[in-house]
């Protein structure tokens, strides 16, 4: 068993790991390997790639990402040899917080390996048809003037420094302005739709832009508002995903996430 850096020849062999119900892993891959903070790992038995993870680094916090085993591999042992060797290295580092969403058959394995559960996150889709409402006048395109804002805006909800990840993303994002301040933003071009808040109200209003042309969403249990919003516009919660770390946990506000970016970056 060997463990290397995933290059680009690799994509067609990893789309044969593919579960089946997750969405399609490979664009996820081309991100891991376009972006320096990402270190994409494959698994090697025998010249056959057997599994396939992935550390995101951002400062003094990483995120574990896309550790899948093929079928056939699976319960001999790879997924947490792979574990391992993922937190052997990110520790290497000196980074003192681990983050991972763990799906229900996965969460043994991290718990095996010493990682603590944080929360919840739940999954919901749309039952019935949205009711359409004004957007908010205070909903803006986004200006560079609000760069910053986004930034700190970004770190005061996730206790990260995600600058590196958000930077390429912000120009197609818009933001909830009151009085001059950025209460909130919405990036709809990374993952599934980043929203973040300082407001319940902001929060809210950006909601409702997004999810009147989005059927799927996912929210940390701790946004109580944000969850019973969804449920009153004729959403269901239909799964369970469990947030997980592994050291000293990020000081994160769930409060103020209204959207996430997806299941490798919370």
């Amino acid at each position: 068993m060997e463990f290397e850096k995933i290059s680009r020849i690799d994509l067609p062999e990893i789309r044969t790991l593919q579960p089946e119900d997750w969405g399609d892993i490979i664009p996820d891959m081309e991100f891991y390997l376009h972006y320096p903070f990402c270190n994409p790992i494959k698994v090697t038995l025998n010249g056959q790639i057997v599994g396939i993870g992935t550390i995101i680094t951002f400062d003094h916090t990483a995120w574990l990402a896309h550790i899948i085993v093929g079928t056939s591999f699976r319960n001999k042992g790879f997924g947490s040899e792979l574990v391992k060797y993922l937190l052997e290295t990110v520790r290497q580092e000196s980074i003192e917080t681990i983050l991972l969403i763990a799906t229900k058959p996965g969460k043994p394995v991290y718990l095996k390996a010493g990682f603590k559960v944080v929360c919840e996150y739940l999954f919901f889709e749309r039952e019935k048809p949205w009711l359409n409402s004004p957007v908010s006048e205070n909903i803006v395109s986004f200006h560079e003037v609000y760069r910053s804002r986004i930034y700190e805006l970004d770190k005061k909800m996730s206790g990260e420094n995600r600058i590196p990840l958000l930077t390429d993303y912000l120009r197609s994002s818009v933001v909830y302005v009151y009085h001059s301040t950025v209460l909130g933003y919405y990036i709809p071009d990374l993952k599934e739709g980043l929203i973040v808040a300082d407001t319940i109200h902001a929060g809210l209003e950006l909601m409702k832009l997004k999810y009147s042309r989005v059927d799927k969403a996912v929210l940390p249990s701790g946004n109580i508002d944000g969850c019973e919003f969804l449920q009153q516009h004729g959403f269901v919660q239909t799964k369970i995903g469990t947030r997980m770390v592994y050291g000293k946990n990020a000081d994160w506000k769930p409060t103020m996430m209204f959207s996430r970016i997806g299941g490798n970056l919370g």
